[in-house]
């Protein structure tokens, strides 16, 4: 995977004001996205199913383990929690995995898998990727600095 995803410009990025969006993780326990509002979010929709979804998904692994600890990672799927938890001890990954329990806030309705959202403190969607990239890649690392500093 050689593409590193871009930031969008300031002037073009959006704002997140509606974080409302229920979720499970896979041991069933009810969450929600408004409750790290405020926070640095990396948002990642995708399914077992499809190709370019795994295809990013080492890259993702190897963010989150850089920043697992500073940013609030959400990988959002609709499959069943037995599946997931077999792709995820199959390949070795511990990110957190959720499972959709509502409609997406309407910013982040995207129909293609995979679509990734970096959203700042301040709900400034960043980046909005479709499609596969490099998320361990020098410049999300440094976007991740900055929004971090702000």
């Amino acid at each position: 995977m050689s593409f590193s995803p871009s930031e969008i410009s300031k002037n073009d990025q959006l704002l997140l004001h509606d974080y409302n969006w229920s979720l499970s993780n896979l041991k069933g326990a009810s969450t929600n996205l408004k409750n790290n509002e405020g926070n640095i979010l990396l948002i990642n929709k995708w399914a077992t199913w499809c190709p370019p979804c795994v295809a990013e998904m080492p890259s993702l692994q190897k963010l989150y383990n850089a920043y697992g600890d500073k940013v609030s990672f959400y990988f959002i799927t609709d499959e069943a929690p037995e599946k997931l938890n077999a792709f995820m001890l199959k390949n070795g990954y511990d990110f957190p995995v959720y499972i959709s329990r509502s409609s997406a806030p309407k910013k982040l309705n995207s129909n293609s898998l995979p679509t990734t959202y970096l959203i700042g403190k301040d709900g400034a969607i960043v980046i909005q990727k479709v499609g596969a990239a490099d998320w361990n890649s020098n410049s999300v690392h440094e976007t991740l600095d900055r929004l971090m500093e702000l």
